[in-house]
């Protein structure tokens, strides 16, 4: 195997401690996958340092490499500051999607029944987010605008990753926009729906309103679902989903850009959680999230080996939990770093049997 090359963002508060336990798990000398690492220190004291200079580099870098690891980091809220380096990333590699599911955690009970895996496959730019925004008027009479845009190309994008998505993993497309509302600017999400299911005949197809993907999801029967969503909706919907499978710590949130043909080019996977400045320093968060984001980057890499990795991660860590080897969140006494020392120990086990028992 070719080494691959992973660009790693450094990030703030627990966001870093978490990115290290993380590393610690994609370690050559734990998986056995030749990576190599390229850092970048996202914190907020470089970004304001460099005037978002590093963040710019660590965009280009992983235009380079395909994929990137990033750990969460404080977005200032002073106007004239260096604002969120996650929209600058997503611009610069020209993200399209944000995927993120939900997945039932042994021993976490599940809010409604909530069973079988849940992604949400979110546009990543445009929407309500960077809309242009003003007021005209006084008083009572004052009113607020925004100018809100969304493109086809992102809208084919999220529609025909669903349904790749879908098959991939024997899950049902449903929900969608409020296009009986929103006509020309929802429609235009679930006109590129109904091209890609027939594009995609053998995936199951049932489109709802976005109201009712919330209310049937408090009511669903268990099958996996994929969701698309636009920017604002599935921002809204996934913290929902997640939280309906107990934690939002217990999946990983993935960034993708696309080749012409809607094939992956660009991957950079980080937690769906904050900095938890609370928790700061005190080695009881959640390294669930960040593990599975290194994980996944190791599912899009062409070899047999990076694949192997990222099941025996992702088997590893459910395992653990299954096990009670938990941090407090989910109602555990584990350490961070206890955590991570057993999910390491698992996947190392793992892999020494599956290499023992080739052949058979």
């Amino acid at each position: 195997m070719n080494t691959k090359s992973i660009v790693v963002m450094k990030g703030d508060q627990t966001g870093q401690e978490l990115l290290e336990e993380a590393l610690r798990v994609l370690d050559p000398s734990v998986i056995g996958v030749d990576l190599d690492f390229q850092f970048f220190d996202l914190s907020l004291e470089n970004r304001r340092a460099t005037k978002n200079q590093v963040v710019y580099d660590a965009a280009k870098a992983m235009k380079r490499t395909g994929f990137g690891l990033k750990a969460a980091t404080i977005t200032p809220e002073e106007a004239g500051d260096v604002g969120s380096p996650n929209a600058i990333l997503r611009r610069e590699i020209d993200g399209k999607v944000i995927i993120r599911t939900g997945r039932r955690i042994p021993g976490v009970r599940p809010v409604a029944g909530a069973f079988s895996p849940i992604s949400v496959i979110r546009m990543a730019v445009g929407d309500a987010y960077g809309a242009k925004e003003w007021r005209e008027g006084e008083g009572l009479s004052e009113i607020a605008y925004r100018t809100e845009t969304i493109d086809r190309k992102t809208c084919r994008a999220v529609a025909e990753f669903a349904f790749r998505h879908a098959k991939r993993t024997n899950a049902k497309v449903f929900g969608g926009p409020k296009y009986t509302v929103s006509p020309v600017y929802e429609g235009m999400l679930k006109e590129e729906m109904d091209e890609a299911s027939k594009r995609h005949p053998e995936v199951r197809y049932e489109p709802q309103l976005i109201d009712a993907t919330y209310a049937l999801l408090l009511n669903s029967s268990g099958e996996p679902l994929v969701i698309p969503a636009l920017n604002r909706d599935g921002d809204c919907l996934s913290d929902m989903v997640l939280q309906l499978f107990g934690s939002i710590a217990g999946s990983e949130s993935i960034l993708m850009s696309f080749d012409d043909d809607f094939n992956p080019k660009v991957i950079m996977a980080e937690a769906p959680h904050g900095t938890a400045p609370s928790l700061f320093g005190k080695n009881i968060a959640n390294p669930m999230a960040m593990i599975l984001a290194g994980a996944s980057l190791l599912t899009y890499m062409d070899d047999k080996k990076a694949i192997a990795a990222s099941r025996a991660i992702y088997e590893s860590t459910i395992e653990a939990v299954r096990e009670g080897i938990r941090t407090a969140d989910l109602g555990g006494s584990a350490t961070t770093t206890e955590f991570t020392d057993e999910v390491i120990r698992k996947v190392q086990t793992k892999l020494e049997v599956w290499t023992t028992l080739q052949g058979f």
